[in-house]
């Protein structure tokens, strides 16, 4: 193992990490602003609601109409949207507790009429 080698390896290797770091801290700095944009679009929608309620018009319809363009936004930036598998329900369709069928083996059943048996 030569020195001069063992030098440069290091030298490679902390030269890619600073590279890796300035790398993280650039999408860092993307994300920061993603969700600073994404704030001041919600405080936007608050106040045009806000400004709609004072006016007495109904500020639902313009919540909705504002979420969809978000929505559409959203749908154009990811990539595939999940899809999730067929579940198929736990027990069948029939299945009632309170009629007794259709239930596994335990059964409630009321005790016998009569007088009770510790006197």
């Amino acid at each position: 193992l030569e020195p001069e080698m063992v030098v440069r390896r290091q030298e490679a290797l902390a030269a890619a990490r600073l590279r890796m770091q300035e790398e993280l801290n650039a999408q860092a700095e993307k994300y920061k602003e993603k969700q600073r944009q994404l704030e001041e679009e919600k405080r936007r929608q608050k106040i045009a609601m806000w400004e709609s309620m004072q006016e007495g018009k109904s500020y639902k319809g313009n919540l909705k109409l504002n979420q969809q363009g978000v929505e559409a936004d959203a749908s154009t930036s990811s990539a595939v949207p999940k899809s999730k598998p067929n579940k198929k329900p736990l027990r069948g369709g029939g299945y009632n507790p309170l009629s007794g069928e259709g239930g596994g083996t335990c059964s409630w059943r009321p005790g016998r009429r009569g007088p009770s048996a510790g006197g």
